[in-house]
């Protein structure tokens, strides 16, 4: 699937019509007074697609980045998402606005709900807090303000709920998916429900050992690529946008030389089997943030 790729600035089409590139750059845990030089490098070698969030908090740094890029805006594609703390229709649409203003840009090209509310936290008002936050999003669409809206880390019973109010489906849905933390059953849904799956946490993250495994190993030899080339091959040919993130230039650079190269179904349904190898591999319904 989507094996027509030939770089990190190929375009997907979502189910509105938008073009995203199909490879972002993270910013996760990217402290803000990196966050402008590896925002800057990442333009420069080529990304399109920058991927922040107000809870990053370095949404200042990743804008200072942008305007210092010397890229013009329409080039790009600026994606950023609302925190908890934020979910209610007014303060939805306060923080967007206060998103916009440190990044200094005038639009957003994707805004996502960060976390969906859950019971665990809000119990029987967890769906209408999900739905209200979604009416300040639809409004902001609507008013011209972001290209495209959609979610973080909903699960697809989250999005089944969402829509028995929503006048807009969600163009994107981002999940953390990587070799060992497939998700592949919510991947599935949301590729047949037209959402496109963004791919957070891609490498693993932190303490994951996703990048060390012997079968990663043994497929990256193979092709004469590195394990982290391989897991996001892996995310690409699955149809899953991967946004992986490094503040290494040459790191990043490496990252986007996954089209020279496929794996083939047995790769693939290798990577698939591989048990849990560690990363957040948070579960939606338990977090209590």
């Amino acid at each position: 699937m989507d094996n027509h790729f030939t770089s990190v600035t190929s375009m997907r089409r979502l189910n509105n019509g938008v073009e995203i590139p199909c490879v972002g750059y993270g910013t996760f845990r990217t402290p803000e007074s990196v966050a402008k030089q590896s925002v800057m490098d990442a333009i420069e070698l080529g990304y399109r697609h920058i991927d922040t969030a107000a809870v990053y908090e370095n949404e200042v740094g990743v804008g200072q980045g942008i305007a210092a890029s010397g890229v013009a805006r329409e080039e790009l594609f600026v994606t950023s998402k609302l925190w908890n703390t934020e979910r209610g229709y007014e303060k939805t649409k306060a923080a967007f606005q206060a998103t916009l203003d440190r990044l200094k840009l005038d639009y957003l090209d994707l805004y996502l709900i960060h976390w969906p509310a859950n019971e665990k936290q809000f119990g029987q008002d967890a769906e209408k807090l999900n739905a209200e936050t979604w009416r300040a999003m639809e409004d902001l669409y609507n008013e011209g303000r972001i290209r495209a809206i959609g979610v973080s880390n909903f699960l697809p019973h989250h999005i089944k709920a969402l829509m028995k109010t929503a006048k807009i489906k969600p163009m994107v849905d981002q999940i953390e998916v990587h070799p060992g933390w497939p998700q592949t059953e919510a991947v599935q849904w949301l590729q047949e429900q037209d959402i496109l799956v963004e791919g957070w946490g891609p490498l693993g993250g932190q303490g994951a050992k996703v990048l060390v495994n012997d079968t990663m190993k043994e497929i990256a030899k193979a092709h004469g690529k590195s394990t982290a080339q391989v897991a996001l091959r892996w995310e690409l040919q699955q149809g899953v946008l991967p946004l992986p993130k490094s503040v290494h230039r040459e790191r990043s650079a490496q990252n986007m030389e996954i089209f020279d190269f496929a794996l083939s179904e047995s790769e693939m349904q290798m990577i698939q089997a591989l048990p849990n190898l560690g990363g957040q591999c948070a579960k939606p319904d338990e977090v209590d943030f």
